[in-house]
């Protein structure tokens, strides 16, 4: 995101799919634990230049009208690819022959970042961005690319856009902008990732899904995750349809106390072992109100708040909390587990969620006004 500050969207934009596709041809021909590791990464560090882009981007090539809509239609978008490669998996689960060619499923993760690739050969440089940097010329171009032969920019300030230090993302308006963006991001993350990783085995620790041994115990549970990140999809159709309609504060606060009702009515029915589609609507409940609130929008919010001069770096810093949420929520939910069961596992989750409402209820007053 700094580095895009400074030079650009575009390089960026084309950059990072093509990481992720050295990453997963890494991962293809990787023989050990080593080689795995370096392909990981390597994907990881091009799925973070994509975080701290895509908001930014769209933001500034889109009219004003659709803008913070279609940045969240690029965040819902994914909800299609999380559900298409749960089943993918699924099916490669139950037609599983030969278990030492596992690093062939990285062979879809680079086909996936060649589509990517070329979907990103035909776009031009943010107009914002260019004429933030007293590239008028250059600006116009890329308007006209954009929008139109007709298309003529206006009278706006030009002029050389500042690069405040990191040091001044950290302190003043900065400073709040970042709680706001990365402490719920943070908290939203550990429930998807921490949640959407051991999805299969939390449903196996609640008894759901059919009894069995080995594989077939864990192809039930997968099966039955499938079935339920089907209304992720749902939760951020229903996100994009109030995005417009809604003061963005209140609809994330409003997701992340209904993700706690979930997880709550998930717990009750687990403890008092209530009906299984009970402990499924739970689950729904806080897939639909995680997915319609605090996922969308945290992702909406960087773009919407910081300045053009540190845009890119803010949506990087604030995708960098949120990230640390998720390898949190991935590291700690097994300790979880290991130390309190599927108890304290939901508990923690529920009462981060309630973080994450009250940090966006106390800063977003301060630093987004109410429609």
């Amino acid at each position: 995101g700094r580095w895009s500050d400074k030079r650009g969207y575009l390089r960026y934009f084309r950059l990072s799919p093509l990481i992720i596709l050295a990453g997963a041809i890494v991962g293809t021909l990787s023989k050990d634990s080593l080689w795995l590791a370096i392909g990981l990464f390597t994907m990881g560090f091009g799925v973070g230049g994509g975080y701290s882009l895509d908001s930014d981007y769209i933001s500034e090539i889109v009219p004003r009208r659709w803008r913070l809509f279609m940045v969240g239609v690029a965040k819902a978008s994914s909800a299609i690819g999380n559900v298409v490669i749960a089943f993918v998996c699924l099916y490669i689960l139950r037609h599983w022959r030969a278990e030492n060619h596992w690093s062939g499923l990285f062979l879809l993760i680079a086909i996936l970042a060649i589509v990517m690739v070329l979907c990103s050969v035909r776009f031009a440089e943010s107009p914002v961005w260019l004429m933030a940097h007293s590239r008028r010329e250059e600006a116009e171009r890329a308007a006209r690319y954009f929008l139109g032969s007709d298309v003529v920019i206006g009278s706006v300030t030009e002029g050389k856009a500042e690069e405040p230090s990191w040091l001044d993302m950290l302190r003043g308006e900065n400073l709040r902008r970042a709680i706001l963006t990365g402490v719920p991001w943070a908290c939203e993350g550990f429930a998807v990732y921490g949640v959407g990783v051991f999805l299969p085995i939390l449903i196996m620790a609640l008894g759901l899904g059919k009894a069995g041994d080995g594989v077939a115990h864990i192809t039930s549970s997968v099966e039955v995750s499938a079935y339920i990140n089907i209304f992720v999809a749902v939760g951020f159709a229903i996100g994009l349809a109030m995005v417009n309609r809604l003061w963005h504060v209140r609809q994330q606060v409003w997701g992340f106390m209904l993700c706690t009702v979930g997880i709550v009515l998930l717990l009750v029915a687990y403890k008092m072992h209530l009906s299984a589609w009970i402990m499924i609507a739970g689950f729904i409940l806080f897939e639909l109100a995680l997915n319609a609130g605090p996922h969308l929008i945290t992702f909406i919010l960087p773009a919407q708040i910081f300045p053009i001069a540190d845009r890119g770096a803010g949506a990087g810093l604030a995708a960098a909390f949120g990230k640390a949420g998720a390898v949190l929520g991935v590291f700690f939910i097994p300790i979880l587990m290991k130390w309190g069961g599927v108890e304290l596992t939901l508990i923690v989750i529920a009462a981060l969620q309630v973080v994450g409402a009250v940090i966006t209820l106390g800063f977003g007053h301060r630093i987004l006004s109410p429609k």
